[in-house]
């Protein structure tokens, strides 16, 4: 890249200036992952719009993490985000406006350029794949009041909720420690994701009709758009993203009960997809097609330093696959089927056999 195209791309680009950040913390931005040096004063040139921040403590030796802190953003064309490394809490916190004003201006004086790391735009077409029906609307609307993502911070509901074998692996691979006061302090307990029932309830209707609603959950989402999302199938979509991603990078187990509740609600209709809701889950199947072509892909985690899907890997095919298989007859047998929708089924279904340990 020649100097005049990335002084544009840094005049132009969102800035992290993050302070005193000790060395050996991880420290992660969408697919992104940087360790901290010396003179690492943060990243530049990220594109603008939504991004998730993420990162980690380590002990002095480096052979030692906390759990994940995470938060997402939405910034515009050369916005400044600044935060300082607070030793006590063990965590970036916001400085005094004065104190950022100030920062801001230095950052756009090129002050701190030298001890920017870039943000690599060769990965940012992974991240918007991942992310591009995450808005600010979604992101003020499910966010936890102060913006940070913690495991350690969520409901004890969470906690408490019967786990599948899957869900008690990735408990103990977190290393859930619900004696981790410290950052109950500082953190709220959750994001405020809409509340998806198991099962479908309604008044005044048979045993026959409410079983049939049951097994087919039209319904329930025709309900769930109107009520919770205002008609918008982009925000459902949203939210889908936004809990993948707040799982797979910051390892929340709340997004992870969000996302399944989310995809057990889509595979489980069968009226929607062939006939009201067609191009809702020609979207949605593209969405989980890359959410699972990144999270089965080992390079990809691995690249994160997040292997979640890695030691789980068996499970989550086996949870997808279940729930696929019958939207695949659905899909295949139908007499009228959208041709988009049906080949991004079968490009799915091929992923599916490519990447995993199950045959669709």
């Amino acid at each position: 890249m020649d100097s005049e195209t990335a002084l544009k791309l840094v005049r132009h680009g969102v800035t992290l200036l993050f302070l005193d950040v000790p060395p050996y913390t991880l420290l992660g931005v969408d697919t992104q992952v940087f360790n901290p040096g010396p003179i690492f004063k943060g990243i530049k040139m990220i594109p603008p719009g939504p991004h998730i921040v993420y990162y980690r403590s380590s002990s002095r030796e480096g052979n030692g993490f906390s759990p994940i802190i995470g938060f997402f953003i939405d910034a515009g064309p050369s916005e400044v985000i600044v935060r300082k490394w607070d030793y006590q809490e063990e965590r970036l916190v916001k400085i005094s406006e004065e104190e950022e004003e100030r920062y801001t201006l230095a950052v756009k004086n090129l002050e701190f350029d030298r001890q920017l790391g870039p943000y690599n735009l060769a990965n940012y077409g992974e991240w918007k794949r991942l992310s591009n029906f995450i808005t600010k609307s979604s992101i003020k609307r499910l966010e936890p009041i102060g913006g940070e993502i913690s495991v350690v911070c969520e409901n004890d509901v969470v906690r408490n909720t019967p786990k599948t074998s899957m869900e008690e692996a990735l408990d103990k691979q977190l290393n859930i420690d619900n004696s981790a006061t410290s950052f109950r302090k500082y953190q709220t307990k959750g994001c405020y994701y809409t509340t998806i029932p198991r099962l479908g309830k309604c008044k005044g209707v048979s045993v026959q009709e409410l079983t049939s609603l049951n097994l087919d959950k039209t319904q329930l989402l025709e309900t769930l758009l109107a009520k919770d999302y205002g008609g918008s199938e982009n925000l459902l979509l949203g939210e889908l993203q936004f809990s993948f991603v707040a799982f797979l990078m910051v390892q929340s187990l709340q997004a992870f009960f969000q996302w399944k509740s989310l995809v057990s609600l889509l595979f489980g209709c069968t009226e929607a997809p062939l006939h009201t809701r067609t191009q809702l889950f020609t979207k949605f199947i593209k969405v989980i097609y890359y959410q699972l072509k990144y999270g089965l892909e080992k390079d990809s985690v691995v690249e994160t330093g997040l292997a979640l899907f890695d030691d789980s890997r068996l499970s989550v095919d086996i949870f997808v696959h279940h729930l696929f298989k019958d939207f695949l007859s659905l899909v295949q047998d139908g007499s009228v089927v959208d041709g988009d929708l049906l080949s991004w089924t079968r490009k799915f279904m091929k992923l599916l056999e490519s990447k995993s340990r199950v045959e669709v």
